[in-house]
């Protein structure tokens, strides 16, 4: 499996011969090295329907054929765009034939203001054994300790820009109590308001746990 990050919370997973993007957000994101035009993905996974996590959804799904994984609002919202869909709820996990996709909570407003839809969720992604946690927008909450305690995480995106996620110390903080074998900082350095050292994160984790991946930048698992 080969995971890489491509800047704010753009991860892409390529498993099983297929190729996931979660949250897209290419078009107006200074720091990816992606372009939407160019991008190929099977399946999309999104945490939460903010423009800065949807992104370029619409038009990478509608090219490619991909499958839109999403809380059911959400879900609903891009069927009506004529995207194919497959809606899910907090608590709810689901075996494709790429691989396991789960939706824990998260703590996190979110919503297109033409509909005013309210989904406020992230989630677990598995295959070939291997348990990726996205965290997408979301405050510190206990209930990571659960989180952690239920799974066993491989890698954790954690968010680290504060002003609208959770800060570096807070992030910390979630990387312990989730207990995962790697974690990676994402959503900051896109905007002024989320402007943060990534490395100052890293420090603040044990050794060897933390690592700040840059845009393009991949791990094998």
């Amino acid at each position: 499996m080969k995971v890489s990050y491509h800047g704010h919370s753009v991860v892409r997973i390529e498993t099983n011969g297929k190729t996931i993007l979660i949250d897209p957000f290419i078009t107006g994101n200074a720091t990816t090295d992606l372009n939407a035009a160019d991008v190929k993905a099977d399946v999309i996974l999104l945490t939460h329907g903010h423009g800065d996590h949807v992104g370029d959804t619409v038009e990478i799904a509608k090219r490619n054929n991909a499958l839109v994984v999403a809380t059911f609002e959400l879900a609903t919202y891009l069927s009506w765009q004529g995207v194919e869909t497959f809606g899910m709820n907090i608590g709810g996990a689901r075996e494709f034939d790429f691989g396991t996709v789960k939706l824990t909570q998260a703590f996190h407003s979110s919503g297109f203001v033409t509909n005013d839809k309210q989904i406020i969720y992230l989630g677990l992604f598995t295959a070939e054994g291997k348990t990726i946690y996205h965290a997408g927008d979301t405050g510190l909450f206990s209930d990571m300790k659960l989180i952690g305690e239920r799974h066993s995480i491989d890698v954790a995106f954690l968010p680290i820009g504060d002003s609208f996620t959770m800060g570096p110390e807070d992030a910390a903080v979630a990387a312990e109590w989730l207990g995962a074998k790697l974690v990676v900082p994402i959503h900051y350095n896109t905007f002024p308001p989320i402007a943060q050292d990534p490395e100052r994160f890293v420090s603040l984790l044990p050794p060897g746990v933390g690592r700040a991946l840059k845009p393009g930048e991949s791990i094998e698992l």
